[in-house]
């Protein structure tokens, strides 16, 4: 397996800090200069608008939202338009794809896929759906992806619900979809729930073996110190 480094977040962070990080790693990995980082971490309640969005799809205005304390974001990564919040794992792959690798379509059904084995993992059978990126239950979406490739390396990636607040997906038509029902493993399993960090682990762990890459812990001072590079 490939070696590199993963930072897990333990508290929710902002999007828009973590995007410029993202932005950051993709440069150095372009460069050479870092390996292959995944960031796993929980977001701050936001509605970001990916660049294929539309504005329709945002159902409350942007200052309604903030008022009730979800902030509001344009990213460049594919895709509509989606809610984080914390409950929610989402995976963030900074990796150079190269030879084989270099597919957009294999890179996107390995994170399908990845999430299609974490929800099997506590009992959820979890499928693809022509035409539709992500990974789905009888239940609704459990799973959302979209990614940035630039130069063959890969930034954004995979939202995983585990325990959010889905009220929040209510003010958006998550990824365009009309009619389309989201859930997560608290609202299918309710008390069997597993903990985030039960998830967080698990998911790794599928990562590391569908990405063909050994996961290294790290964390941010040590990233700092050895690579020069931290959020804003």
């Amino acid at each position: 397996m490939t070696p590199s480094l993963v930072i897990v977040f333990e508290n929710p962070v902002p999007y828009g800090s973590i995007a410029l990080f993202q932005d950051r790693l993709v440069t150095a990995r372009q460069q050479d200069s870092i390996p292959d980082t995944v960031l796993l971490l929980e977001h701050n309640p936001v509605i970001t608008m990916g660049i294929r969005a539309h504005s329709g799809n945002v159902l409350t205005p942007p200052d309604s939202l903030r008022q009730k304390g979800i902030d509001f974001t344009t990213s460049p990564r594919g895709g509509d338009v989606t809610y984080h919040a914390p409950g929610q794992l989402v995976l963030y792959p900074v990796m150079k794809l190269t030879g084989r690798e270099a597919d957009a379509h294999a890179y996107v059904a390995l994170l399908e896929e990845v999430a299609i084995r974490t929800a099997g993992r506590f009992g959820i059978a979890a499928i693809r759906r022509s035409g539709k990126t992500g990974a789905w239950t009888a239940q609704g979406k459990v799973a959302a992806i979209g990614v940035k490739i630039r130069r063959w390396v890969t930034s954004h990636g995979m939202s995983f619900n585990v325990s959010p607040d889905l009220t929040g997906f209510d003010h958006i038509v998550p990824c365009g979809l009309h009619g389309e029902a989201v859930t997560s493993l608290q609202a299918i399993l309710g008390p069997q729930c597993p903990t985030v960090a039960s998830v967080r682990d698990t998911l790794l762990r599928e990562f590391s073996l569908l990405a063909g890459r050994s996961l290294q812990p790290t964390n941010l001072e040590s990233f700092g110190r050895d690579f020069g590079i931290l959020p804003p």
